[in-house]
């Protein structure tokens, strides 16, 4: 693997990577780039942007990996992307060279958009990828009918072999691109005037380029919203309709096409194709089966082992916090750094195990080809939510935690889908809310079983991730009616042929989620933390310092056995006097409605910062003592709870479920918060998140309590 460093100041050329999905256009930009890649994004879109740079023989070359698309029509943002590259306006931000990877078994479908990319005058170079598969298929191309047809660069590569990859390397570095006039004559199909005034309006030379800002002015927001009105209004007034002008620009690109193909190509009949496994695999009834027995392997693989490195991340981070407490002299600046920094980075350090483990298993399941088969499997049961058979990894990926179940939709191409499964995913019960679920089932639902061998326990935990399922799908197809967008939804897949995974794609996915989590969701995060503390460690000085004297006084009047009681009293009146516990006390009037006091007021602000601080919390506030772990106690101390005004038990059946169905369906979670900030590009759609859950959270919890109350 050839090392890489950072851009050096002199401007390096700039190559952009394009082609089908799954033809192995991210595995050639990996052989060439390794480490040395950014993750950024494009305005305005959710679509990622995947930079990297390769040094070959001292010199340095910026790559851009472009979306997988099939054509550069303005149907997903997808293709939105890859025209925003390919056909920029000004000169010195467009790719120099072009190189379009081709699936060698599918011929014809790739070079619809290489000849598309060869309208649009780039310098353009040719690969011919998967050229082990298509000989095993008894495939022969002759590349070089192909290169008089097109009149550019073609290679031969098998990049999951890295055979040609030097190739690559050195047509790169020789800039052995070429650019052909045309392929077609797009007059054939816009009106030559029309043509000419785009060209005079936006300074172009050429005529398919011209044709390109008609399809993609409306819908790119990067134009200014002027040319947009200017392109609408022209065709209006010309009444051309784009619609019929891509039917008869995709016939006249196919029927050259087919020519090629028929004279490149050469396939001995009658071969044999590899679907005996998919028989099994798409079965409607073994497929799912199937399907549900890897997802359980894969998360039962997560949980046993991600928690190792999470447990030893956790106790890293409390022996560096009492480290530094030791350390440093008492003081705002040593709890400011022991209570919320080290435990704020601790809160994104401590996930990067689940993230880096899923993504490696979504990985190889997409690069050993089934994970087409699993989009194909889902569709027709996801589409009527609004949601897309992509949209299934996310959603049980939030059964562990929703932060990586978000971090997976972004493979979905279509804004629509993939917001509403952003917006979903939290609702899915994850594993940060089930030390909620067993505390307060504990309290009120008996231990029995019924029919002799359902336990009750059992059946309301069921119940509560039976609900999260149910918010999802009610809730998906509310927002299916809701948002409105003009990007057509279709499913086209491709099922590939099976191939071993290729580990090196494998560690670099895991990496590279891992720091874009890090770097970009984990700013949120900290600073997130560090307000949380803030508020629960400060209040109005003169209660604060009022607290403390009474205690001092009375730490040297007690004995020794009396010293931790008074103590836990002390953080209990502190914390109830802090400003986080003057906000418990402000919304106490809007909670009372659910059966909740200004104790789980603040439980329920503080456990913002994850869910399952809830627990800790309370056993601070009720002074139960350091061992906020032992749920025993916790139970003994909460069941001993009276409402001074009612006389009965502050958490009775109807508080307990109303506080779980709140649990259920609330955010309650800066983390998944800050990575939905990191997805979506901006606080819009996590501030939508957080009022319709918190919104559905409150009015779900009110209901269960005044039925059951």
């Amino acid at each position: 693997m050839l090392e890489s460093t950072t851009p050096s100041l002199v401007k390096s050329p700039k190559i952009a990577i394009i082609g089908n999905p799954n033809v192995g256009k991210s595995t050639i930009f990996n052989q060439l780039t390794g480490l040395s890649q950014k993750i950024g994004n494009y305005p305005g879109v959710t679509v990622d942007k995947k930079t990297g740079w390769m040094n070959y023989h001292g010199s340095s070359y910026e790559i851009i990996d472009l979306p997988g698309t099939y054509s550069l029509y303005p149907n997903s943002e997808d293709e939105i992307i890859a025209h925003r590259v390919l056909n920029e306006l000004r000169e010195e931000e467009r790719p120099e060279f072009v190189l379009m990877v081709i699936d060698s078994c599918q011929l014809s479908r790739g070079l619809f958009l290489a000849t598309q990319l060869i309208d649009l005058g780039l310098n353009l170079a040719l690969v011919l990828n998967m050229a082990d598969i298509a000989t095993r298929k008894h495939i022969a191309i002759k590349s070089f009918e192909i290169f008089k047809a097109l009149g550019v660069p073609i290679l031969s590569t098998d990049a999951r072999g890295e055979k040609g990859l030097d190739q690559i390397r050195e047509l790169i570095h020789q800039q052995n691109f070429s650019k052909k006039s045309s392929f077609i004559n797009i007059e054939e199909v816009v009106p030559t005037t029309l043509l000419s005034e785009v060209k005079d309006k936006f300074k172009l030379s050429n005529s398919y380029q011209a044709y390109q800002m008609l399809r993609f002015g409306e819908k790119d927001k990067s134009f200014s919203l002027d040319d947009r009105n200017w392109i609408k209004a022209k065709l209006e007034e010309t009444q051309f309709d784009l619609d019929t002008a891509q039917l008869e620009e995709t016939k006249i690109r196919y029927r050259k096409i087919t020519t090629i193909v028929e004279k490149a190509v050469v396939k001995t009949p009658d071969v044999k194709q590899e679907s005996g496994i998919d028989k099994i695999l798409l079965h409607p009834v073994f497929g799912y089966l199937i399907f549900g027995a890897i997802l359980l392997l894969i998360f039962q693989a997560i949980f046993a082992w991600a928690s190792v490195p999470m447990d030893m991340i956790d106790g890293f981070f409390a022996e560096l916090a009492g480290w530094v407490s030791n350390l440093l002299p008492e003081g705002p600046l040593s709890s400011l750094i022991t209570e919320g920094i080290i435990p704020g980075i601790g809160g994104v350090v401590i996930f990067i195990p689940q993230i880096a483990m899923l993504f490696g298993f979504l990985a190889i399941l997409e690069d050993t080809g089934y994970m087409s088969r699993v989009v194909f499997l889902m569709d027709r049961w996801m589409r009527p939510f609004g949601l897309h058979g992509k949209s299934i990894v996310p959603l049980v990926s939030g059964v562990a935690c929703a932060i990586p179940g978000v971090m997976a939709a972004r493979n979905i191409g279509n804004w629509k889908e993939k917001i509403i499964t952003i917006m979903v995913t939290p609702l899915m019960s994850c594993s940060a809310r089930l030390p909620v679920y067993v505390i307060l089932i504990g309290l009120v639902v008996p231990n029995e079983r019924i029919f002799g061998f359902i336990n009750m326990q059992a059946l309301a935990l069921l119940s509560l991730y039976l609900l999260g399922v149910v918010g999802v799908l009610l809730t998906a197809l509310l927002l299916k009616n809701i948002l409105k967008t003009k990007e057509k939804s279709f499913l086209m897949v491709e099922l590939p042929t099976y191939r071993a995974p290729r580990w090196l794609d494998v560690l670099l996915t895991m990496y590279n989620k891992s720091k874009t989590f890090v770097f970009e969701a984990g700013k949120v995060i900290l600073a997130i933390s560090v307000i949380l503390w803030v508020l629960a460690s400060y209040g109005p000085p003169e209660r604060m310092d009022a607290i403390r004297a009474e205690s001092e006084v009375k730490l040297a009047q007690a004995a020794p056995e009396e010293i931790p009681v008074i103590e836990n009293e002390t953080a209990s009146l502190l914390l109830e006097n802090s400003f986080i516990g003057i906000m418990g006390r402000a919304i106490e009037p809007a909670i009372r409605p659910l059966g909740y006091d200004w104790k789980i007021g603040i439980a329920l602000i503080t456990s913002f910062a994850a869910r399952e601080v809830f627990v800790s919390t309370i056993a601070t506030i009720y002074s139960i003592g350091s061992d906020t772990e032992d749920e025993l106690t916790i139970r003994q101390k909460l069941n001993q709870q009276i409402n001074p005004v009612t006389g009965d038990k502050v958490y009775n059946t109807a508080t307990a479920f109303s506080l779980m169905v709140f649990y259920a369906f609330a955010m309650q979670c800066m983390s998944t918060l800050a990575v939905v900030y990191r997805e979506t590009k901006g606080w819009k759609w996590p501030l939508i998140q957080t009022v319709y859950m918190t919104a559905l959270a409150y009015f779900s919890a009110l209901l269960v309590y005044q039925i059951l109350s």
